[in-house]
């Protein structure tokens, strides 16, 4: 993966294509699993949704306030939703949040960028 930092490719990217443990975009492939947000896709460790917390969100509660409104949450083949910590820190941040299989969150990701809406996602590999 193209680097700014470790695991990070500026901008905003639709998701090509994705599976075989890992996903396209900006025609680059990265094994693993992806925080997409507005300023840009970040490489994520984590392969399941109880590793997502946090810690592992930060630099999407960096991204300023208003600047995402909804956070497409892929998690992995099955449905599974982020903890109710989570969940609660992200409606305290004033981000909605939708859970679903990564593959409906990278379909969703990709039309809601395409509305130019300011949303994000955690899209675990799969």
């Amino acid at each position: 993966m193209a680097e700014q930092g470790r695991g990070f490719v500026p901008g905003r990217h639709k998701i090509e294509s994705y599976g075989g443990g890992g996903f396209r975009f900006a025609e680059m492939s990265h094994r693993g699993s992806l925080l997409a947000l507005p300023s840009g896709i970040h490489a994520l460790e984590a392969v399941a949704t109880a590793e997502i917390d946090e810690a592992a969100l930060a630099p999407l509660f960096a991204e300023g306030e208003g600047t995402i409104e909804l956070l497409i949450f892929g998690s992995g083949e099955n449905l599974r939703p982020p903890s109710a910590a989570l969940r609660a820190r992200l409606k305290q941040a004033g981000i909605m949040v939708e859970a679903m299989a990564t593959g409906a969150a990278v379909r969703t990701y990709n039309m809601l960028l395409d509305e130019d809406r300011r949303v994000a996602a955690v899209l675990i590999v799969v």
